[in-house]
């Protein structure tokens, strides 16, 4: 979040969000990704409402929260974009009524946008072959990228939980990766033959290469000696999209998506599915199974004779 828009609201209202965004630190355990887009969202609409009403947070109607969110749709905001900015100043203002700030809360009659819930774009089996191939494996960063394919697609990963991995979570013994989600809830993932494999020798061999006598916790180094970012990864992600000319757009979550819509195209229990990806609502998962039905859908077209 910029620090300069932050800087411009007053202190009334910096205070309110900060204490708002430690209630979700605490409560909810949310990174400070998530925090941050809060706080962004939250310092967004004071500084409109200090030019506008030269009124604060806490002070704010229906009316004014309507027209900021018309404002930011007269911008070009989308339907999902303002549903989630909905969502942030509801949550925002059901804390105050619960810590008596406010008596009523004035976006709890303002109705979210309706939204279709578009389907994450998915790699064929072939796809994720050919972007498993793409790292140069006689580089040292290039093994370790392939390895973090082959963990990202075997356990269906979030990026931020790939790059956050420590030598401790994983047990290869066992063949299990233990993960902190979101929400601090722990879940244990399998690993599957093949990541073992790779993940064993390049922890017994390039790991140690990459660090040259470095000490950090981290599974996935740069060689500086720090956690590979999130940013960096992506990065490299994409580099390997167009080597393998993969033509769909890539979401950061490309190989998350592919882990499970191939786990339920072969058969796999979708409340499986959803402890594995480590969500909280079966809702969330069943996406996925309209995914494979969309597949069917596009192979009975492109290959029967009347499709």
């Amino acid at each position: 979040m910029s620090k300069s828009r932050l800087s411009k609201i007053s202190t009334e209202d910096r205070d309110a969000i900060q204490h708002f965004c430690d209630m979700l630190w605490m409560e909810n355990g949310l990174s400070k990704n998530t925090l941050s887009s809060y706080m962004s969202d939250l310092s967004g609409l004071a500084l409109w409402l200090k030019g506008r009403t030269d009124d604060y947070l806490l002070g704010a109607s229906r009316e004014d929260l309507l027209a900021y969110l018309s404002n930011r749709v007269s911008k070009g905001a989308s339907p999902r974009t303002t549903a989630r900015l909905l969502s942030t100043i509801r949550r925002f203002y059901q804390y105050q009524v619960r810590e008596k700030q406010v008596q009523q809360d004035p976006s709890a009659l303002i109705d979210a946008p309706k939204l279709g819930r578009p389907l994450p774009k998915i790699l064929t089996e072939q796809e994720v072959e050919s972007l498993l191939q793409a790292p140069n494996q006689d580089t040292l960063e290039g093994y370790r990228d392939r390895v973090m394919l082959e963990v990202l697609y075997a356990t269906g990963l979030r990026v931020s939980e790939l790059v956050g991995l420590e030598v401790s979570q994983v047990n290869l013994r066992q063949g299990v990766v233990r993960i902190t989600g979101k929400g601090n809830k722990e879940r244990l993932v399998p690993l599957g033959e093949e990541a073992q494999e790779w993940l064993q020798l390049y922890m017994n061999t390039q790991r140690n290469e990459l660090l040259k006598g470095k000490l950090t916790d981290a599974l996935f180094p740069s060689r500086r000696g720090n956690a590979l970012t999130r940013q960096a990864f992506w990065y490299a992600l994409k580099r390997y999209a167009s080597i393998a000319e993969i033509k769909t757009t890539l979401s950061p979550h490309v190989l998350r998506h592919a882990f499970a819509s191939h786990l339920l195209n072969h058969g796999a229990d979708l409340r499986v599915v959803q402890l594995l990806l480590g969500h909280s609502d079966l809702s969330t998962t069943q996406i996925y199974t309209h995914v494979a039905r969309e597949r069917l859908k596009e192979l009975h077209q492109q290959h029967h004779p009347r499709g």
